[in-house]
C-alpha cells in the first residue's frame, strides 16, 4: 500500500493540513494511519475520492455536519442530499436579496418631512408556558422602551425583573440626539449591577433584548438567546444573533440549523447579562416597521416562518403577541414565552407652542 504523508494527500485533494486536521477531529476524513511515536498522519490513494468530495462540497458553502450526511450515503442519495441543500442555500439567498434591497432603500430613502412624526403603539404579553411551574421571563413595552428578559436559576424573576427594571427610567428621560447608544451602555451597566444583586450566584442569571426609541431611530442592546425581529415589507429579518453554543457551531459549519433544533445543548448560553459584553446597534427607522422581542420560549419552538405569518396578519400588536404566546403553547408551551410587539406609525405633527 502506498502512504501519503498529510502534506501530500493535501496538495492530491486540494485540501490544507489545517482542514485535514479538522476534519480528523470530527471524524469526518480520518487518516488511514496514525504514525504511534510522533503522531504524524498517513493517509492512502483511495481515500482521495472522498477528500475531493469534501473539498467541492466545502467550496458550496455546505456546513461539515451535512457533510458527514452526504460522504455516508450512496451515491444517488447523496446527490438527492446534494440538491435539497442547494435548493435551500438559493432560498436563503432569496431572504438576503431582500435584506439587501431593504438597506439600499434605506440608504437612499428620500428624508421625510417635518409635517409627521413617528411614534411607536405597541403591546407585550408574558405566559409561563405548559410545563414550567413559574414565569422567570420578564417583558416591557412603553413609548420609547421595550425590553425581554428571560432569566435562569433559582433566582430567575428577580434576576430578569431587575433588568429591565433597571432600564425603565428610559422611558421618561429626555434622550440625547448623539449618543444614546452610550447613554443605552450606561443604562445596561446598571442593569447588570442590580442582576448581581438579586442573583448572588453565577447559576443565576438573565438574557437581554431591549429597543430604546428616539423618534426616529431604533438603538439595539442584546445579549443571550432572546430575540429581536423587524418586519418590513412583508420579509422577517431576524437583527439579534443568540449567544448559545449552538450558534457558536452553526458559525462555524460543525452543525446545521435543523441539527441545532434538537441538539441537547441548545439552551447552553455562551453570554448573559452579568458575563458577557452585549451587543448594540443603531438603524434608522420606517413608518410600516413592525418589531418583536421575544424570549426563546416563542423562537425554539414557533418556526420563522410562521412567526412572519402571524406578525403579518395580526391587525394591532395586542393581537400579535397574544396570536405569538398561543402558537408557543400550542406547539407545547415547554418553557416561559413573552412577546413585545411595537409598531412604527406616522402621526400628524403638533404645532409648536406659542
Amino acid at each position: 500500500m502506498e502512504w501519503l504523508t498529510i502534506g501530500a494527500f493535501a496538495r492530491a485533494c486540494r485540501l490544507s493540513p489545517k482542514a485535514l486536521r479538522l476534519y480528523d477531529e470530527l471524524e469526518l476524513l480520518r487518516p488511514a494511519r496514525v504514525d504511534a511515536t510522533t503522531g504524524y498522519r498517513y493517509y492512502t490513494l483511495a481515500q482521495l475520492e472522498q477528500a475531493r468530495l469534501v473539498a467541492w462540497l466545502r467550496r458550496l458553502g455546505m456546513p461539515l455536519a451535512r457533510i458527514r450526511t452526504v460522504c455516508a450515503l450512496p451515491p444517488a442519495a447523496a446527490a438527492d442530499e446534494i440538491r435539497a441543500y442547494w435548493a435551500q442555500v438559493e432560498a436563503e439567498t432569496a431572504v438576503r436579496r431582500d435584506l439587501a434591497g431593504f438597506l439600499v432603500d434605506e440608504l437612499t430613502a428620500t428624508p421625510r418631512k417635518d409635517t409627521t412624526v413617528l411614534e411607536l403603539r405597541y403591546s407585550a404579553h408574558s405566559d409561563p408556558g405548559r410545563v414550567r411551574p413559574a414565569n422567570q421571563d420578564t417583558a416591557h413595552a412603553g413609548a420609547r422602551l421595550l425590553a425581554i428578559a428571560d432569566g435562569y436559576g433559582p433566582a430567575g424573576a428577580p434576576a430578569s425583573s431587575a433588568a429591565v427594571a433597571a432600564l425603565r427610567f428610559l422611558d421618561a428621560a429626555d434622550l440625547p440626539a448623539g449618543n444614546v447608544l452610550n447613554l443605552l451602555a450606561d443604562a445596561v451597566h446598571g442593569a447588570t449591577e442590580a442582576v448581581r444583586d438579586v442573583a448572588g450566584t453565577d447559576e443565576n442569571g438573565t438574557t437581554l433584548t431591549a429597543l430604546l426609541w428616539t423618534g426616529s431611530r431604533i438603538a439595539l442592546v442584546h445579549i443571550g438567546d432572546s430575540r429581536a425581529y423587524l418586519l418590513r415589507g412583508g420579509a422577517l429579518f431576524r437583527i439579534t444573533h443568540d449567544h448559545t453554543v449552538v450558534q457558536s457551531l452553526i458559525d462555524e459549519g460543525r452543525l446545521t440549523a435543523e441539527e441545532a433544533v434538537i441538539h441537547p445543548q441548545r439552551a447552553l448560553l455562551l453570554k448573559a447579562l452579568t458575563t458577557g459584553t452585549p451587543d448594540l446597534k443603531l438603524h434608522d427607522a420606517e413608518p410600516g416597521d413592525r418589531y418583536l422581542l421575544c424570549s426563546d420560549g416563542l423562537s425554539g419552538v414557533v418556526p420563522d416562518a410562521t412567526i412572519r405569518d402571524l406578525l403579518t396578519t395580526a391587525t394591532a400588536p395586542d393581537t400579535a403577541v397574544h396570536s405569538l404566546v398561543d402558537a408557543a403553547n400550542t406547539a407545547g408551551g415547554p418553557d416561559n414565552v413573552s412577546c413585545v410587539v411595537a409598531d412604527v406609525v406616522e402621526t400628524a405633527a403638533r404645532p409648536p407652542a406659542s
